[in-house]
């Protein structure tokens, strides 16, 4: 276990499942037991601590950083929509979660959109060095219906956890578009990937710099039908895309953007409302989600 997981701490708020004393207790010494508390709730966890060593480095746009790092341990299990808590050699106990924006062969690509100094630490990040990364975490989208026509929404960085599941819809023979949104023109990420791959890519700017002048959503209201929906981005941004998705009575599925401080469901710091047989109850962004239906949130 590499030296950077070692932080100790007790639960801000009583754990409210029934594995409440179980998790209490293996929360104490936390790193040591991240990989053991993702197999508590889930024997069938992929999840495990791994160092993976950086083998490419790019910054296609300012403050924006994709790293390609190997991890053959994530990457054989990694699922569209999934993330990783990655932690940098001279982070501490600090983490952050990155979605998984792109696997091939042994490899991981992770976008890193520098907000602070824990992820600019891992932008800062070269070539034969090396970062502590636990996953594949959280449930991913569901692609299983064989949908003929699916548009994904991106906004911003939310880019970074869609494009696995755009390549694994195109290879079942989906139509797939991507209606991307940024602030600029210069903020738009890897958006010739998505057209590489197959996908129809309709872009929106804030500025009208680039594409359609305006919010995505506005274009996404303007298209054609799909039969699914997928979404990643500002949590404003998935409210109108929850909208649009009703308005059209498509299905949608949205992966929602949230600072997770465990990453694993233990400190109950990332939860958001969403429907239940009895009313309304809270799940975890990092353990239920990061992907939830649309028509089931409750924000």
């Amino acid at each position: 276990m590499p030296a950077t997981f070692r932080p100790s701490f007790q639960l801000p708020i009583p754990y409210n499942g029934t594995l409440r004393k179980r998790v209490q207790g293996i929360s104490t010494d936390f790193c040591e037991n991240l990989a053991k508390f993702a197999c508590v709730q889930t024997a069938e966890s992929l999840a495990r601590v791994v160092d993976a060593r950086v083998v490419a480095r790019r910054e296609p746009v300012a403050g924006m950083v994709v790293l390609d790092v190997r991890a053959s341990a994530i990457a054989t299990c990694a699922r569209a929509g999934q993330f990783v808590m990655a932690v940098p050699p001279s982070a501490g106990a600090t983490s952050v979660a990155l979605g998984i924006h792109d696997v091939a062969e042994h490899c991981l690509s992770l976008l890193v959109c520098v907000v602070g100094s824990r992820t600019l630490r891992l932008a800062a990040l070269h070539p034969g060095e090396t970062l502590s990364l636990f996953g594949p975490l959280g449930n991913g989208f569901d692609l299983s219906g064989h949908p003929n026509d699916v548009a994904i929404v991106a906004g911003g960085a939310g880019i970074a956890s869609v494009l696995l599941a755009a390549r694994a819809l195109l290879r079942a023979g989906s139509r797939v578009r991507l209606f991307y949104g940024a602030a600029t023109a210069a903020k738009l990420v890897d958006r010739e990937r998505f057209a590489a791959a197959g996908c129809e890519v309709v872009v929106a700017t804030d500025d009208g710099s680039e594409g359609m002048h305006g919010f995505v959503t506005d274009a996404l209201a303007r298209a054609t039908r799909a039969d699914l929906i997928l979404a990643c981005g500002p949590t404003e941004m998935l409210r109108a895309t929850a909208v649009v998705a009703r308005t059209m009575d498509v299905p949608a599925q949205l992966c929602l953007e949230e600072t997770f401080a465990c990453g694993v469901g233990a400190c109950w710091g990332c939860v958001v409302r969403v429907a239940c047989e009895s009313g309304v109850e809270y799940a975890r962004v990092c353990r239920e989600g990061p992907v939830f239906l649309a028509e089931d949130l409750r924000w």
